[in-house]
């Protein structure tokens, strides 16, 4: 997988639609989970969340579906950091099914720090989150992300 592995699940046959494949809802909820996984990888877990109040919230999710994916597939999860800042997380992430190279779906996330106290408020990373993610940015780096990017979604005319 191109991207730092993160989250890897099989795929439970309530989440299978009518068509035979993966219904396109159950690829937010993997994304979710991956989410979850980068989090704690990046020191965001619950014993942070609970010591400190913080958290990160989804502000936007952008998923690119690109090949089917089956009730007996174990998908493989990777993601990118493609930018960040004093308080926010721009995350490409990669799908594929375990054996096979090519890639099921893509997504971006921009995932933004808040401070949930009497009112929710954005907050600056803590340094140590600060540096975890600064670690974790050229894993990804040596790896083109496969998605297609951010785009804005028409139907062009004749």
């Amino acid at each position: 997988m191109p991207a730092t592995p993160i989250y890897r699940t099989a795929i439970d046959a309530a989440w299978i639609d009518y068509n035979g494949h993966l219904r396109d809802a159950y690829y937010a909820l993997i994304l979710s989970y991956a989410t979850d996984a980068l989090m704690d990888r990046l020191g965001l877990d619950a014993a942070y969340r609970a010591a400190t109040g913080n958290t990160l919230y989804t502000l936007e999710m952008h998923i690119h579906y690109l090949r089917e994916v089956h009730h007996s597939d174990q998908v493989l999860v990777g993601v990118h950091l493609l930018a960040s800042d004093h308080k926010r997380i721009h995350a490409g992430f990669d799908i594929s099914c375990e054996g096979n190279a090519a890639v099921a779906a893509t997504a971006e996330i921009m995932l933004l720090h808040v401070h949930q106290g009497d009112t929710v408020a954005s907050a600056p990373f803590a340094p140590e989150i600060a540096a975890a993610i600064a670690a974790l940015a050229p894993m990804a780096a040596d790896a083109p992300w496969l998605g297609p990017g951010s785009r804005r979604m028409e139907l062009r005319g004749r």
